[in-house]
């Protein structure tokens, strides 16, 4: 990758800090009242009226240069050049008034795809963020670091709709042109570290590398396990594994070389967050991280897990080395075993079945889960989710081409897929139970281990996956979701009705996907 030298923004009224160490950064975010030290260690903030992406105010520069490659639509809203310009230049008059925090540090453990980035930001703990969440340079790395790619955080600049031509004051702006993301109008984090995924996605599929929406870790015999997953499907929880050492947590690359972790930390969802469900990440959360949207006893300054009263969306920043048994640096060899992790509130998927590369690939694009949809009247129906490749909201290329990549690489390696149901058996939300997270373990650990390759199994009658008839520790009667519903007729109705919804979703990919893959849909 060439580089370049990263823009700068001269402050008239305020100080640059450059690469602060995280305790002079946690120091500069108390003193400005940007948070408080939560009763563990780590900085607890709040990010106001956004507690979340804002994918409806993610934009693209559209140049001439990019404009045949982008996957232009729903996820990538174009802005021309002269828009991007424009509010280039509020950002840069807005920062110009403050102290400015910057972090300098790299994308990619492996050094043959590292990507040097920049990002400045207004506030000291997205620059805490920054550190926590991309790989930290050594001293001498630092003196020789020429970012490639810069992010500017200017989080209290808002945008005008009228006159800049966004959807509302909030703007979270890609230019791979200029090689800059501009973000304002929003405090959420993640809008900082999802930027630089996307281009990640943007520039290394040109280089033969898969990048991933997943987790990763190695066994004890050096097996790498990849798990992709949305929001809410136990990516996280299940890669923070105390019988294998955790990669990343949540994007990483696949090249000729093998996979690696793109960041330096993890960003935990840790709604309902306990030290007996997942005490990896529990005791990560110390000193160095940041908790973002929790809920915290003023006197006792201690974290309420359980609560959602700001959000379901509370997150917890760590650096991946706070995981005991983590791999410095994150690599690993050519995946042996991938998970698709679908958090079904319908009840209709099996807590595990193995996939046909036709059938990886037809569910890598759907990228389903289905989340439970809460109203002020109670429980409805669950809703379906479909996110191409589990993560098209960073997707500047076409899903397909992404999936080609996946079918390619599977081949090549004879790696084995399957797809793990962490919702809910006997029913749909409010009738059935949600999956024994204990069950979910043990068969992950029995596709690990090659335990499934040896028992029986059984096509499910209208998805057609393989789904096993035994498995230790692990009662047989809620391997076929079927079995689990009192009522049958109940079960294949409701399946028929995923399974149309599915077809519908694949729809807009069928143009593009090759015939073992249209041929791997499920039975409408």
């Amino acid at each position: 990758m060439a580089t370049m030298t990263a823009p700068t923004i001269t402050p008239t009224r305020g100080e640059v800090f450059r690469n602060l160490s995280t305790p002079h950064l946690v120091e500069q975010a108390l003193a400005r009242g940007e948070g408080k030290l939560a009763s563990n260690g780590a900085l607890a903030v709040w990010t106001g009226e956004r507690t979340g992406r804002s994918p409806k105010d993610r934009y693209v520069v559209d140049s001439p240069d990019v404009h045949a490659d982008v996957w232009w639509g729903d996820v990538n809203f174009a802005i021309d050049e002269a828009r991007f310009d424009r509010l280039f230049e509020k950002v840069k008059a807005h920062l110009a008034q403050r102290d400015q925090f910057v972090f300098d540090g790299f994308t990619g453990a492996d050094p043959e795809y590292r990507l040097p980035v920049r990002i400045i930001t207004e506030k000291a703990w997205h620059s805490l963020f920054g550190r926590t969440l991309f790989l930290r340079p050594t001293r001498g790395e630092l003196e020789a670091h020429r970012a490639e790619y810069t992010v500017i955080n200017a989080c209290e600049c808002f945008a005008d709709p009228a006159t800049d031509g966004t959807r509302s004051g909030t703007f979270v702006i890609l230019s791979f042109s200029r090689k800059m993301v501009l973000i304002g109008g929003t405090n959420y984090g993640g809008e900082i570290k999802k930027s630089i995924f996307a281009v990640m996605n943007w520039l290394l599929p040109r280089r033969g590398v898969l990048p991933m929406h997943c987790s990763a870790n190695i066994g004890k015999s050096g097996d790498t396990a990849l798990f992709f997953g949305l929001s809410g499907t136990g990516k996280t929880t299940l890669s923070a594994d105390p019988n294998r050492r955790l990669i990343g947590d949540d994007e990483h690359g696949w090249s000729d070389r093998g996979v690696f972790n793109f960041e330096g930390g993890c960003y935990a969802k840790v709604i309902r967050l306990s030290r007996e469900n997942e005490p990896q990440i529990y005791d990560a959360i110390k000193f160095g991280s940041l908790l973002e949207n929790v809920v915290m006893d003023e006197e006792s300054r201690d974290i309420a897990y359980d609560s959602d009263k700001i959000t379901e969306n509370t997150r917890a920043t760590y650096p991946v080395e706070h995981i005991s048994n983590c791999v410095i640096p994150g690599v690993g060899g050519h995946p042996q075993n991938i998970m698709f992790l679908a958090a079904d509130a319908f009840g209709i998927l099996p807590p595990i079945a193995r996939l046909t590369n036709a059938e990886a690939m037809f569910h890598f694009l759907s990228g389903y889960t289905a989340k439970i949809a809460g109203t002020e009247a109670g429980i409805t129906e669950p809703t379906t989710t479909f996110s191409a490749c589990f993560g098209a909201p960073f997707l500047p290329l076409h899903p397909a081409r992404y999936a080609k990549m996946l079918g390619e690489k599977l081949d090549r390696h004879k790696t084995r897929v399957f797809l793990v149901n962490t919702g809910w058996t006997g029913g749909a939300y409010g009738t059935g139970k949600r999956m024994s997270i204990q069950h979910t373990r043990a068969l992950i650990s029995a596709a690990l281990n090659g335990e499934l390759d040896r028992v029986e199994t059984e096509p499910h009658p209208i998805f057609g996956f393989a789904m096993p008839k035994s498995c230790p520790g692990v009662p047989a009667e809620v391997l076929n979701p079927r079995n689990t519903w009192a009522d049958k007729n109940a079960y294949d109705e409701k399946a028929k009705h995923l399974a149309g919804l599915f077809v519908k979703n694949f729809d807009k990919y069928r143009s593009e996907a090759p015939p073992e893959v249209i041929a791997a849909q499920p039975k409408a």
